[in-house]
């Protein structure tokens, strides 16, 4: 069946952009530009919409095997869907983790039944314990598309060493958590304001600080290619962006609720804005800002990390961090990014979808003919609250927010994985068969 996007502005950094139509067949993109309607057997109008390449997140917490009761792959991709993404990288620090091919194979293996793409990396360390490397040549063989413990920093530095060589030569890349625990006192709030408010010790920000400097020292030394996650301080912002004028193997990410949220947020929502790292100053978050808006963070990724209500309701010292994004951070992006004229429409689409495919060499963010019909069809305009989400779990300080930025429709291989009834426009209204 040949389906026309017709009507809609398009925004490919990789590519071409403007007003202009996007004719698919197969799952492949067949033709763009001004085209008629004869030429298709379905007309999807986009007419008020941005359509661009499907989202990629390098970035998520599927908590599947093992603790499937707070996500699992299929409730995972449902919320993904919906939040316009159409590729997801997924952590390894499930249960059991992801240090062997058998888990490895299951997970990809049930990501191929969800209608988007589902990747995952594979573990550095055995059982995460940072102390014996996993078998990376047999991780790659088994699919993993890169390595990390995400979740647990790795405080061996010549194990690191030894991890970024054996991961150069594979010409894989490695994801870091860099939160040393010297530096923290208590796990979630920011030293500060907020580790004050709620009579904690906190976690101070050296405690990022310092492993940036070693891992972009060690990153230089093997030539590896390395992705800082979910930075949170302005000094690390300005590590990265001084080790990115010489070595392009270094890459950074930022999430949305640390561009778009502060210890003062920390304070007010508590359990629901606990994270690691924490949420730190309005400095920090202008930062981080900065970075994206000059490429210094060259990826927004959202960290999802489902957690379930009888945990977070566990307390402030007890409670697990983390909370879930995918649902919510292109509207965020949008709002925090784009609408304050840090960002332009091209510059949040590289952020979200081309930069984060490239890091793992995916055929994904781009829009041309021949390429995979993988997009999003958004409304930056039309403004929604979050809530009702398609993920098992809802823990996140943004429900009840006015959001702007609605995704209308997700198409992954040239089918329709998501599409948004409920708002002012619904299927019935734009999509029309001939």
């Amino acid at each position: 069946m040949k389906i026309l996007i017709k009507g809609g502005r398009v925004v490919n950094p990789g590519g071409e952009s403007g007003e202009m139509d996007i004719l698919m067949e197969e799952g492949v993109i067949v033709r763009m530009g001004k085209l008629s309607e004869e030429d298709a057997d379905r007309i999807l109008n986009a007419e008020g919409c941005i359509v661009s390449p499907g989202l990629v997140d390098v970035h998520a917490h599927f908590r599947d095997p093992g603790q499937t009761h707070k996500e699992d792959i299929e409730s995972g991709a449902a919320a993904a869907k919906r939040g316009g993404y159409t590729s997801i990288v997924l952590m390894a620090n499930t249960l059991p983790p992801v240090d062997n091919a058998e888990t490895l194979r299951y997970v990809l293996e049930k990501g191929t039944k969800t209608g988007i793409h589902i990747y995952s990396c594979a573990n550095i360390t055995m059982g995460m314990q940072g102390t014996e490397l996993t078998d990376f040549a047999a991780l790659k063989e088994a699919g993993a598309l890169g390595f990390t413990d995400d979740g647990k920093p790795l405080t061996n530095g010549e194990l690191v060493r030894e991890a970024m060589e054996r991961a150069a030569r594979l010409g894989l890349p490695l994801s870091f958590h860099e939160e040393d625990p010297r530096y923290i006192g208590t796990p979630g709030f920011n030293r500060g304001a907020a580790s004050e408010h709620f009579g904690l010790a906190g976690a101070d920000r050296m405690a990022e600080i310092v492993m940036i400097e070693r891992d972009i020292a060690l990153a230089r030394e093997s030539g590896a290619v390395i992705d800082i996650q979910h930075i949170s301080t302005k000094e690390g912002v300005e590590l990265v962006r001084q080790a990115r004028k010489d070595n392009p193997r270094i890459h950074a990410e930022a999430t949305p609720h640390h561009f778009s949220l502060t210890e003062v947020d920390a304070v007010k929502y508590g359990v629901m804005a606990k994270m690691n790292p924490p949420l730190r100053t309005e400095e920090d978050r202008q930062a981080i800002v900065e970075g994206l808006s000059d490429g210094s963070i060259d990826l927004i990724a959202t960290d999802h990390a489902p957690h379930t209500a009888e945990e977070k309701a566990k307390g402030i010292t007890e409670a697990p961090s983390g909370i879930i994004g995918l649902e919510t951070a292109l509207a965020l992006a949008n709002m925090y990014l784009v609408e304050t004229g840090k960002l332009d429409e091209a510059q949040l689409v590289e952020r979200m979808s081309l930069s984060p495919a490239r890091l793992y060499g995916l055929d994904a963010g781009v829009l041309a003919c021949g390429k995979p019909a993988d997009m999003v069809i958004w409304d930056p305009a039309e403004e929604w609250i979050a809530g009702d989400y398609a993920s098992r779990s809802s823990n996140t300080p943004f429900t009840g927010r006015k959001m702007k930025g609605k995704v209308r429709y997700t198409i992954c291989k040239g089918e329709t994985v998501y599409a948004d009834v409920d708002g002012s426009e619904g299927l019935g209204q734009r999509l029309e068969g001939k």
